[in-house]
């Protein structure tokens, strides 16, 4: 029996750096699973789309597909938009069975991959020390997601002994350059921001640009095409295709 396909859905971008990153997942994912149909798909904004996606799957034979949405939060893209895809495209293949995973989300272990790209960033703007630090998202009207990102921001802080604030780009305070703003009326000079971004985008950017016109010293690239995030979308994956057995 054939096992069923894993579209990887991200939301799109303008910035064409957006899609050559998510397709730089989905190869990572690949070479973990050379035995599965693996297919990168989008939202908005980028191609392939979904519908696009599904249909080359079905035509191909597909009779089961499992959705990982490459989203970080439970906001209005995880809510909304992913089940409105999922459930027109089951309308039009009723034959086929298809099943959004849970969303990508926001697993401790991606602390490790932002201390990587942090890392890189502070060598860059040559900085040895560091006397708070920001957790930059994307941000929602939805308080339950922003939640998710203060309370990564905690672990984070933690981990480093250093205080750590979440920011965000858009649609809730504060804002990247209010935090860093926030803290330098503290008296602190050396404050660096994590981008919890999957892929570079118009948000990333944004966050970016406020935090160091307010004197943050670094501001890492996003997650992107990591170990650790291709490991979770197939954990995501594997959860889906058990709930595709019928009981």
């Amino acid at each position: 029996m054939t096992a069923p396909a894993l579209v990887a859905l991200a939301h799109g971008s303008r910035d064409p750096r957006s899609a050559r990153t998510i397709r730089g997942l989905v190869d990572q994912v690949r070479g973990m699973r050379p035995d599965l149909r693996i297919e990168p798909a989008f939202l908005d904004l980028s191609r392939p789309s979904f519908d696009t996606v599904v249909d080359r799957l079905v035509k191909a034979g597909h009779e089961e597909i499992v959705v990982v949405p490459l989203l970080l939060t439970e906001a209005f893209h995880a809510t909304v938009d992913v089940p409105s895809a999922v459930a027109a495209a089951s309308s039009r293949h009723p034959e086929v069975r298809i099943r959004a995973s849970h969303i990508l989300g926001v697993e401790p272990v991606f602390l490790e991959v932002l201390d990587q790209r942090l890392r890189a960033a502070l060598k860059q703007a040559r900085v040895r020390e560091l006397d708070a630090l920001v957790l930059a998202a994307a941000g929602s009207s939805d308080t339950l997601a922003n939640q998710t990102v203060a309370r990564l921001a905690r672990l984070w802080g933690n981990k480093h002994r250093l205080p750590t604030v979440a920011a965000f780009a858009s649609a809730a305070p504060p804002a990247t350059g209010e935090a860093v703003r926030a803290f330098r009326a503290e008296g602190r000079r050396h404050i660096a921001v994590g981008s919890l971004f999957l892929a570079p985008g118009t948000l990333p950017n944004r966050a970016a640009e406020l935090a160091l016109e307010a004197g943050a010293v670094a501001v890492s690239e996003p997650l992107g095409a990591d170990t650790e995030v291709a490991r979770t979308v197939l954990a995501r994956y594997a959860v889906g295709a058990v709930e595709l057995v019928p009981v």
